[in-house]
Protein backbone atom coordinates (compact mmCIF):
# COMPACT_ATOMS: atom_id res chain seq x y z
CA UNK A 1 0.00 0.00 0.00
CA UNK A 2 1.58 3.27 -1.09
CA UNK A 3 1.29 6.47 0.88
CA UNK A 4 0.95 10.07 -0.15
CA UNK A 5 -1.40 11.67 -2.67
CA UNK A 6 -0.51 11.48 -6.38
CA UNK A 7 0.53 14.75 -8.00
CA UNK A 8 -2.51 14.75 -10.28
CA UNK A 9 -5.06 14.10 -7.52
CA UNK A 10 -8.15 16.18 -8.25
CA UNK A 11 -8.51 19.20 -6.01
CA UNK A 12 -11.54 20.97 -4.59
CA UNK A 13 -12.73 21.91 -8.08
CA UNK A 14 -13.52 18.23 -8.73
CA UNK A 15 -14.59 16.80 -5.37
CA UNK A 16 -16.23 13.65 -6.78
CA UNK A 17 -12.96 12.62 -8.44
CA UNK A 18 -11.13 13.25 -5.20
CA UNK A 19 -13.60 11.11 -3.26
CA UNK A 20 -13.15 8.26 -5.76
CA UNK A 21 -9.37 8.55 -5.50
CA UNK A 22 -9.46 8.44 -1.72
CA UNK A 23 -11.74 5.38 -1.74
CA UNK A 24 -9.31 3.70 -4.12
CA UNK A 25 -6.35 4.62 -1.89
CA UNK A 26 -7.98 3.02 1.14
CA UNK A 27 -9.02 -0.07 -0.84
CA UNK A 28 -6.24 -2.28 0.64
CA UNK A 29 -7.24 -1.14 4.12
CA UNK A 30 -10.88 -2.09 3.52
CA UNK A 31 -10.04 -5.42 1.93
CA UNK A 32 -12.91 -6.20 -0.44
CA UNK A 33 -12.27 -9.78 -1.56
CA UNK A 34 -13.17 -11.73 -4.69
CA UNK A 35 -16.45 -12.98 -3.21
CA UNK A 36 -17.67 -9.46 -2.55
CA UNK A 37 -16.44 -8.21 -5.92
CA UNK A 38 -18.29 -11.08 -7.59
CA UNK A 39 -21.46 -10.20 -5.70
CA UNK A 40 -21.27 -6.66 -7.08
CA UNK A 41 -20.66 -7.94 -10.60
CA UNK A 42 -23.52 -10.46 -10.31
CA UNK A 43 -25.91 -7.69 -9.30
CA UNK A 44 -24.66 -5.46 -12.12
CA UNK A 45 -25.07 -8.24 -14.70
CA UNK A 46 -28.63 -8.82 -13.50
CA UNK A 47 -29.47 -5.16 -14.07
CA UNK A 48 -29.93 -4.23 -10.40
CA UNK A 49 -29.52 -0.55 -9.61
CA UNK A 50 -25.99 0.25 -8.44
CA UNK A 51 -27.05 1.73 -5.12
CA UNK A 52 -25.49 -0.73 -2.70
CA UNK A 53 -23.08 0.50 -0.06
CA UNK A 54 -19.46 1.03 -1.03
CA UNK A 55 -16.77 -1.39 0.12
CA UNK A 56 -15.64 1.09 2.80
CA UNK A 57 -19.20 1.44 4.06
CA UNK A 58 -19.68 -2.32 4.04
CA UNK A 59 -16.57 -2.74 6.15
CA UNK A 60 -17.89 -0.07 8.53
CA UNK A 61 -21.12 -2.03 8.95
CA UNK A 62 -19.14 -5.18 9.61
CA UNK A 63 -17.00 -3.44 12.23
CA UNK A 64 -20.09 -2.01 13.93
CA UNK A 65 -21.60 -5.49 14.10
CA UNK A 66 -18.37 -6.90 15.51
CA UNK A 67 -18.01 -4.07 18.03
CA UNK A 68 -21.54 -4.63 19.33
CA UNK A 69 -21.06 -8.40 19.48
CA UNK A 70 -24.12 -8.86 17.30
CA UNK A 71 -25.51 -12.38 17.15
CA UNK A 72 -28.80 -11.38 15.55
CA UNK A 73 -28.83 -8.84 12.71
CA UNK A 74 -31.80 -7.41 10.84
CA UNK A 75 -31.38 -5.79 7.43
CA UNK A 76 -34.12 -3.79 5.72
CA UNK A 77 -33.31 -3.73 2.02
CA UNK A 78 -31.25 -6.62 0.60
CA UNK A 79 -30.79 -5.55 -3.03
CA UNK A 80 -28.11 -7.92 -4.39
CA UNK A 81 -26.81 -9.03 -1.00
CA UNK A 82 -23.56 -7.04 -0.99
CA UNK A 83 -24.08 -5.38 2.41
CA UNK A 84 -25.66 -8.62 3.63
CA UNK A 85 -22.38 -10.46 3.08
CA UNK A 86 -20.39 -7.83 4.99
CA UNK A 87 -22.83 -8.03 7.91
CA UNK A 88 -23.20 -11.82 7.94
CA UNK A 89 -19.43 -12.21 8.10
CA UNK A 90 -19.55 -10.44 11.47
CA UNK A 91 -21.73 -13.13 13.03
CA UNK A 92 -19.96 -15.30 15.60
CA UNK A 93 -18.69 -18.67 14.36
CA UNK A 94 -20.59 -20.52 17.08
CA UNK A 95 -23.96 -19.33 15.87
CA UNK A 96 -25.79 -16.27 14.65
CA UNK A 97 -28.64 -15.20 12.41
CA UNK A 98 -29.25 -12.46 9.87
CA UNK A 99 -32.75 -11.71 8.58
CA UNK A 100 -32.83 -9.52 5.48
CA UNK A 101 -35.96 -8.09 3.84
CA UNK A 102 -36.31 -7.57 0.09
CA UNK A 103 -39.47 -6.57 -1.77
CA UNK A 104 -38.31 -7.61 -5.25
CA UNK A 105 -38.17 -11.39 -5.89
CA UNK A 106 -35.62 -10.91 -8.70
CA UNK A 107 -33.31 -8.98 -6.38
CA UNK A 108 -33.75 -11.64 -3.71
CA UNK A 109 -32.79 -14.37 -6.17
CA UNK A 110 -29.55 -12.57 -7.02
CA UNK A 111 -28.82 -12.06 -3.31
CA UNK A 112 -29.40 -15.73 -2.53
CA UNK A 113 -26.97 -16.74 -5.29
CA UNK A 114 -24.29 -14.42 -3.92
CA UNK A 115 -24.88 -15.55 -0.35
CA UNK A 116 -24.55 -19.17 -1.44
CA UNK A 117 -21.28 -18.35 -3.20
CA UNK A 118 -20.11 -16.71 0.05
CA UNK A 119 -21.01 -19.81 2.06
CA UNK A 120 -23.55 -17.87 4.12
CA UNK A 121 -26.89 -19.39 3.12
CA UNK A 122 -27.20 -21.26 6.41
CA UNK A 123 -27.06 -18.11 8.54
CA UNK A 124 -29.02 -15.68 6.34
CA UNK A 125 -32.79 -15.72 5.86
CA UNK A 126 -33.84 -13.68 2.81
CA UNK A 127 -37.51 -12.76 3.28
CA UNK A 128 -39.37 -11.54 0.19
CA UNK A 129 -42.17 -9.02 0.57
CA UNK A 130 -42.81 -5.49 1.82
CA UNK A 131 -40.37 -4.96 4.67
CA UNK A 132 -42.91 -3.24 6.91
CA UNK A 133 -45.17 -6.30 6.67
CA UNK A 134 -42.25 -8.60 7.50
CA UNK A 135 -41.22 -6.51 10.50
CA UNK A 136 -44.80 -6.34 11.82
CA UNK A 137 -45.03 -10.13 11.52
CA UNK A 138 -41.81 -10.50 13.50
CA UNK A 139 -43.21 -8.19 16.18
CA UNK A 140 -46.46 -10.15 16.32
CA UNK A 141 -44.55 -13.43 16.59
CA UNK A 142 -42.54 -12.09 19.52
CA UNK A 143 -39.28 -12.85 17.77
CA UNK A 144 -36.04 -12.62 19.72
CA UNK A 145 -34.67 -9.05 19.68
CA UNK A 146 -31.98 -8.07 17.22
CA UNK A 147 -28.61 -6.67 18.24
CA UNK A 148 -28.06 -4.56 15.13
CA UNK A 149 -30.50 -3.24 12.54
CA UNK A 150 -29.40 -1.83 9.18
CA UNK A 151 -32.05 0.13 7.25
CA UNK A 152 -31.36 0.77 3.58
CA UNK A 153 -34.67 0.62 1.75
CA UNK A 154 -37.27 3.09 0.47
CA UNK A 155 -36.65 6.36 2.28
CA UNK A 156 -40.27 7.56 2.63
CA UNK A 157 -40.87 4.53 4.87
CA UNK A 158 -37.94 5.32 7.19
CA UNK A 159 -40.22 6.50 10.04
CA UNK A 160 -42.11 3.19 9.90
CA UNK A 161 -38.90 1.17 9.73
CA UNK A 162 -37.47 3.06 12.70
CA UNK A 163 -40.53 2.44 14.87
CA UNK A 164 -40.60 -1.26 14.04
CA UNK A 165 -36.84 -1.62 14.43
CA UNK A 166 -37.04 -0.23 17.96
CA UNK A 167 -39.86 -2.64 18.77
CA UNK A 168 -37.59 -5.46 17.59
CA UNK A 169 -34.66 -4.27 19.67
CA UNK A 170 -33.30 -4.62 23.19
CA UNK A 171 -31.32 -2.19 25.36
CA UNK A 172 -28.03 -1.70 23.56
CA UNK A 173 -29.28 -2.48 20.06
CA UNK A 174 -27.74 -0.28 17.36
CA UNK A 175 -29.93 0.96 14.49
CA UNK A 176 -28.07 2.24 11.42
CA UNK A 177 -29.99 4.07 8.68
CA UNK A 178 -28.30 4.75 5.33
CA UNK A 179 -28.73 7.61 2.83
CA UNK A 180 -29.88 10.18 5.36
CA UNK A 181 -27.97 13.26 4.14
CA UNK A 182 -29.25 13.17 0.56
CA UNK A 183 -26.47 15.35 -0.80
CA UNK A 184 -27.27 17.95 1.87
CA UNK A 185 -30.95 18.19 0.92
CA UNK A 186 -31.99 16.93 4.37
CA UNK A 187 -31.12 20.39 5.74
CA UNK A 188 -33.39 22.18 3.25
CA UNK A 189 -36.75 22.86 4.93
CA UNK A 190 -38.24 23.74 1.53
CA UNK A 191 -37.65 20.29 0.05
CA UNK A 192 -40.71 18.37 -1.10
CA UNK A 193 -38.73 15.27 -2.10
CA UNK A 194 -40.46 12.26 -0.47
CA UNK A 195 -37.05 10.73 0.26
CA UNK A 196 -35.94 13.84 2.12
CA UNK A 197 -39.26 14.12 3.94
CA UNK A 198 -38.98 10.49 5.05
CA UNK A 199 -35.56 11.14 6.54
CA UNK A 200 -36.66 14.36 8.24
CA UNK A 201 -39.69 12.67 9.82
CA UNK A 202 -37.52 9.83 11.06
CA UNK A 203 -35.04 12.26 12.60
CA UNK A 204 -37.87 14.15 14.29
CA UNK A 205 -39.12 10.91 15.82
CA UNK A 206 -35.64 10.03 17.10
CA UNK A 207 -35.33 13.48 18.70
CA UNK A 208 -38.65 12.96 20.49
CA UNK A 209 -37.98 9.35 21.53
CA UNK A 210 -36.45 9.11 25.02
CA UNK A 211 -35.42 5.51 24.32
CA UNK A 212 -32.79 6.52 21.77
CA UNK A 213 -29.37 8.15 21.73
CA UNK A 214 -28.33 9.10 18.22
CA UNK A 215 -25.97 10.94 15.93
CA UNK A 216 -25.50 11.55 12.21
CA UNK A 217 -22.32 10.98 10.22
CA UNK A 218 -21.82 12.66 6.86
CA UNK A 219 -19.92 10.63 4.27
CA UNK A 220 -18.27 11.25 0.92
CA UNK A 221 -16.82 8.67 -1.41
CA UNK A 222 -17.55 6.65 -4.53
CA UNK A 223 -21.25 6.83 -3.63
CA UNK A 224 -21.23 10.63 -3.52
CA UNK A 225 -22.20 12.88 -0.63
CA UNK A 226 -24.53 11.23 1.87
CA UNK A 227 -24.42 9.78 5.36
CA UNK A 228 -25.79 7.58 8.12
CA UNK A 229 -27.94 8.08 11.18
CA UNK A 230 -26.94 5.84 14.06
CA UNK A 231 -29.27 5.33 17.03
CA UNK A 232 -28.67 3.21 20.11
CA UNK A 233 -31.53 1.88 22.22
CA UNK A 234 -30.97 2.97 25.80
CA UNK A 235 -30.53 0.47 28.60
Amino acid sequence: MTTGAPDDLAGPTDPAATWDAVDAYFGPLVGEDDVLAAASERARAAGLPEIQVSAAQGRLLQLLALATGARRILEVGTLGGYSTIWLARALPPDGGTLVTCEIDPAHAAVARESLAAAGLSAVVDVVVGPAADTLRRLVDEGTEPFDLVFVDADKPSNPVYLDLAVRLSRPGTLVVVDNTVRGGAVADPRSTDPNVLGVREMVARIVDDPRLDATAVQTVGSKGYDGFVLARVRG
